[in-house]
């Protein structure tokens, strides 16, 4: 009967072991998947970001300069006498 136990005690530490190797296994997997989508997620917004500043930099017209003889928000100013 005590030998019965210690075989018992035995497989049941044996299994316990190789219940936290799987589920450790599994852990890191999800680990790493939620890390690659991190990264997959942050290429694709700097890709974003980057086209907007490109694009906003094509578009934006240049402010006039003061020999323009324009004002720094784009209206003349006008003297009447």
């Amino acid at each position: 009967m005590t030998d019965d136990s210690k075989e018992r005690k035995w497989a049941d530490t044996q299994f316990k072991k190789s219940e936290r190797a799987t589920e450790g296994a599994q852990a890191m997997a999800e680990y790493i998947a939620e890390r690659n989508a991190e990264r997959a997620k942050t290429a694709r917004l700097r890709a974003l970001r980057l086209a907007k500043e490109a694009a906003d930099k094509v578009v934006k017209p240049t402010a006039p300069t003061k020999s323009d003889g324009a004002q720094a928000d784009g209206l003349s100013v006008v003297m009447l006498s």
